[in-house]
């Protein structure tokens, strides 16, 4: 399994951005395909964004046009700038990796997780 390890995440007001890094090792000689989840406090983990082998992003409807996915070809290391936050974007953000070419917006199909930074945005 790829071994993943988040941080950026911060407490910030409305309006404001992040950039979230997740630096990855353990890379198998194979395509991965990425993803940031999050999830709030008494919420179900959901797909933020996704990215696939190539470089095209996927995006939940409540951050397009707000948050961009994107990673370093030679590192595999993910990135989600974060702008124009919203308090509603509150929640422990995981960056989640799995072989294969075209990225799925399902949690259940990533098989290597890491612990998660935690974002705050206040009004």
């Amino acid at each position: 399994q790829v071994q993943l390890v988040e941080s950026g995440g911060d407490s910030v007001q409305a309006g404001e951005s992040l950039r979230l890094t997740c630096v990855a090792s353990g890379y198998a000689n194979r395509a991965y395909y990425l993803g940031w989840f999050r999830q709030a406090p008494g919420k179900e983990r959901e797909a933020v964004a996704t990215i696939d082998s190539d470089g095209r992003g996927h995006y939940t409807d409540s951050v397009k046009g707000r948050f961009t996915i994107s990673k370093d070809a030679g590192s595999g290391t993910l990135f989600l700038q974060m702008d124009n936050l919203k308090p509603e974007d509150t929640g422990m953000y995981y960056c989640a990796a799995e072989p294969g070419l075209y990225a799925t917006m399902w949690a259940a199909r990533f098989s290597s997780w890491g612990r998660g930074t935690q974002v705050t945005v206040s009004s």
